[in-house]
């Protein structure tokens, strides 16, 4: 695979083994794991600037491996030690709890492919709209809904996200992955349960490594109009200048989270820094340093008037993760 070599992530100087740990620190053997790998950690690094939504707490620990290898190396060492683990891709579709993340948060940034016939295979840190270029470029068409979500390979088979009328389980072909007892398998797409933005990885400590999707082989310009038809499309109907984490809600059966919401008149409504889209309603806008709270508050603000309006209970996309232990009480009124 093509692999990207390592970086460092953030601005503040990054601490390895070699300059802390030891037998009390409680992250001791993480650190151990990372020198070994030879990636770098961060302490207490703030996970704002790395989400889409841009607000979050910090991370007790930190860590951004560029390959495959050295992701498993480091969710074995935490999971030997008993530390908290915690996947992010490009921080899209999630929001983190103003307290933070407890344990380590790895940022996936193996972003290593390869092409082979009709099947493109991606490392889970590969951005899902990168995998649905290269596989125009090869002249493969079924990944161009790929463009449309912001995530990684990785969440997107989480999720089984989709956009224009497909999803991830029209075109995946098999998944490796990292199961709690740290042995690498290669599972089909039949044995991941993929629904409606759900899949049974999501409760599951299986960690995806890599991805292969079966496509079609088609004219690529032909690709590239349909490409450059849902870019037109994004640009038109969602906040993309904004930092948002993408759809709030997922779509209850024949109908739209965002016209549901919108019916309710709650366009334009703020919680502190936080915005319901104008543009789409089922997109909440961070607008002025919105705290994770204020983008819960109206959240569940929306969630509220659609359940009383039209007896429907909007079920989140968005992922809540970290810390929100007392957030109502922190949040204060309203």
């Amino acid at each position: 695979m093509n692999r990207p070599g390592a970086r460092a992530v953030g601005a503040r100087p990054a601490v390895s083994a070699i300059d802390r740990g030891g037998a009390a620190d409680p992250f001791g053997a993480v650190l151990d794991a990372a020198r070994r790998a030879g990636v770098r950690l961060r302490r207490n690094e703030p996970l704002a600037s790395h989400t889409t939504m841009r607000v979050g707490g910090p991370a007790d620990l930190l860590a951004a491996p560029a390959d495959v290898a050295t992701l498993v190396a480091l969710a074995r060492g935490a999971r030997t030690a008993g530390v908290p683990l915690t996947v992010m891709g490009r921080g899209s579709n999630v929001i983190v709890a103003d307290a933070g993340v407890r344990g380590l948060v790895v940022l996936s940034r193996a972003q290593g492919w390869r092409i082979e016939d009709d099947r493109l295979t991606a490392d889970a840190g590969l951005p899902l709209a990168r995998a649905a270029t290269l596989a125009q470029r090869a002249g493969l068409s079924g990944l161009e809904f790929g463009l449309a979500i912001p995530g990684t390979v990785g969440g997107a088979v989480w999720a089984n996200a989709g956009a224009h009328g497909v999803d991830i389980a029209a075109v995946l072909e098999s998944v490796t992955v990292l199961q709690a007892d740290g042995v690498e398998v290669e599972e089909p797409a039949q044995a991941l349960a993929l629904s409606y933005r759900d899949s049974r990885l999501k409760r599951s400590a299986d960690l995806i490594l890599t991805a292969t999707f079966r496509l079609r082989p088609t004219d690529p310009a032909s690709i590239k109009a349909r490409l450059d038809e849902i870019r037109n499309w994004r640009r038109e109907h969602q906040p993309l200048s904004q930092p948002s984490a993408g759809s709030v809600f997922r779509n209850p059966p024949g109908d739209s989270a965002g016209r549901l919401i919108d019916e309710c008149g709650l366009k334009g409504t703020r919680v502190g820094g936080a915005a319901i889209s104008e543009k789409h309603a089922n997109f909440i806008v961070n607008e002025s340093d919105a705290t994770a709270s204020d983008v819960r508050r109206l959240a569940e603000r929306a969630k509220k008037a659609v359940a009383v309006l039209f007896g429907i209970d909007l079920v989140y996309e968005v992922q809540f993760i970290g810390d929100w232990s007392g957030w109502e009480r922190a949040a204060g009124p309203g």
